[in-house]
């Protein structure tokens, strides 16, 4: 079951969770635990509700990635939050531990990216290739101590992996991504790619709402503060 301090926000409407890193998001062929199901328990043992529990998840984050996610406790809300996703009216920053120093401080990264399905991986090309993606973001250099960096990224583009593999191949992997060119492992098996802060509107109430996830406090993460972002 979710633990309180996971809770980042709750309504009769939504559910905002700070995922930790490694629990999945949704179910899948492993049939491991995910972060779908720990919420269905969660509101079926504090409100006592018997039989099926709706729960529907807006969006995804990768199994090694933590930070805020959104679900939502009635089909009406998840209906309009996914137009939100989808009409690209939400905001989402991350933060990301990268091996180096990006040459640039702040630049926008485009990439055409091809998944492989089969190996769950997903290749960035620079120029449009059959069966690619367009995928871009912006990062900005937050601080650094020459090892390591640590950026602020806004995805603009919602493909698999791709702040993995775009931040790659701008030549800074990150920390722990060893699908990616990392070649140090997190103790938890986590990567340092973090979904610290998301802006929406509320599905019912049409208010602004943003919401702040802390970052993890193990690895690389401990040498920066969210407050450099």
């Amino acid at each position: 079951m979710l633990q309180p301090q996971q809770i980042l926000f709750e309504d009769n409407h939504l559910l905002v969770v700070n995922k930790p890193a490694g629990l999945l998001s949704q179910g899948d062929d492993t049939n491991d635990l995910c972060l779908v199901d720990l919420a269905k328990e969660y509101i079926r043992v504090k409100y006592q509700k018997p039989g099926n529990i709706f729960c529907g998840l807006v969006h995804r984050l990768d199994r090694p990635v933590s930070g805020v996610i959104l679900l939502a406790k009635t089909s009406k809300a998840l209906e309009r939050l996914t137009a939100q996703f989808r009409d690209r009216k939400v905001q989402k920053n991350y933060a990301a531990v990268v091996h180096g120093i990006p040459k640039d401080e702040r630049k926008t990264l485009v990439h055409y990216l091809k998944k492989d399905t089969q190996k769950n991986k997903v290749t960035a090309y620079n120029t449009q290739k059959p069966e690619t993606q367009f995928a871009e973001l912006s990062y900005e250099l937050a601080a650094t101590n020459k090892a390591y960096s640590l950026l602020k990224v806004m995805p603009h583009t919602g493909r698999s992996h791709q702040i993995r593999v775009q931040l790659s191949s701008n030549g800074t992997p990150i920390v722990g991504d060893l699908k990616y060119g990392s070649k140090e492992t997190n103790e938890d098996a986590s990567i340092c790619l973090h979904a610290y802060e998301l802006h929406f509107t509320h599905p019912t109430l049409q208010t602004q709402l943003v919401f702040t996830a802390p970052l993890p406090i193990i690895g690389q993460w401990k040498n920066f503060k969210i407050n450099q972002l």
